[in-house]
């Protein structure tokens, strides 16, 4: 964490009661990652699920060897399921990454094999460097859920997609799915909240993206003709107190928004809160999430 304040066009709009723009997510977004990169790896890659899987690696599971021969990795930030990509897929599969923030590419470039893997800098909306079904699997580990407008990129993401392709993003689940979770996000938000009312009254992103209900409904009006799912599961973090509740408030953006006094003591609260819930020495982090899949089928609808 850096010592300074975030300052963006979007705070200052939701402090002032008024309505952000998508330019002004998009400015937030980079700032945040310009000031933090790879934080999104470094809690996604710690929490499991029940059968040991990050969600890097549940994501992953969506690409069938063989079957998707390119791939792209949709707000691919500091590479983490494209390394994960990179160690399961035959060598003729093509990887490919797009994301808007240069500071998470570039922690991408050093950990990736420049022959390998294709990175671009790039905006979910406008995927004009990609022809029109050229991309057999899409992925998009918890981007979705900051995107807006949203459905240009589900527009864009059915555009490059073959046919008989596959879509799958993860997003955040239910909160009565994991114990806990809205406890955690209330307390976070509280914290935030004392110094921006306005925050979570205004989201980030869409918010239909964050109900599977209605993300079905977005995903069916832009993939004619396929068959889409939304699974749940839970993962998890064990750990010191003081370990967890850094690495839990690491995933969440409003935790960015506080100075540095005021995480710390949103910090210490979390820790006593996650221990608490725990009732042992070690505190637990439980966090809901969704997997929506797409499959395309295999011969073109007339749009």
């Amino acid at each position: 964490m850096t010592d300074t304040p975030l300052q963006t066009s979007w705070i200052e709009a939701v402090a002032r009661g008024g309505i952000p723009d998508a330019t002004a997510l998009s400015d937030h977004l980079r700032a945040v990652h310009s000031k933090h990169p790879g934080f999104t790896e470094a809690c996604a890659g710690q929490c499991r699920d029940a059968e040991g899987r990050t969600s890097y690696e549940w994501l992953a599971e969506a690409v069938e060897t063989g079957r998707h021969r390119t791939v792209l990795d949709l707000a691919c930030g500091s590479g983490a399921l494209l390394s994960i990509l990179d160690a399961r897929m035959s060598e003729d599969t093509r990887l490919m990454g797009v994301d808007m923030s240069p500071d998470e590419l570039a922690l991408a470039r050093a950990q990736l094999p420049e022959r390998r893997v294709d990175l671009m800098e790039g905006r979910a909306q406008q995927l004009e460097h990609l022809r029109d079904g050229s991309v057999d699997a899409v992925l998009c580990h918890w981007a979705l859920t900051l995107m807006d407008p949203v459905a240009p990129v589900l527009a864009e993401i059915a555009r490059v997609l073959a046919p008989g392709g596959r879509f799958a993003a993860i997003v955040d689940g239910p909160m009565n799915a994991a114990p806990g979770y809205a406890a955690v996000h209330d307390l976070i938000y509280g914290h935030v909240q004392a110094a921006l009312p306005a925050y979570g009254r205004i989201e980030l992103g869409d918010p239909r993206v964050r109900n599977a209900d209605d993300l079905m409904k977005l995903a069916e009006a832009a993939f004619s003709g396929g068959t889409m799912r939304v699974e749940t599961t839970v993962v998890c973090l064990r750990g010191p107190a003081d370990v967890v509740a850094r690495e839990a408030a690491g995933f969440f953006y409003a935790a960015f928004i506080l100075v540095p006094g005021a995480r710390e003591a949103m910090l210490a609260d979390l820790a006593v809160l996650l221990s608490e819930r725990n009732g042992v020495a070690a505190a637990e982090f439980t966090m809901p999430i969704n997997r929506l899949v797409v499959d395309l089928p295999h011969v073109s609808s007339t749009k």
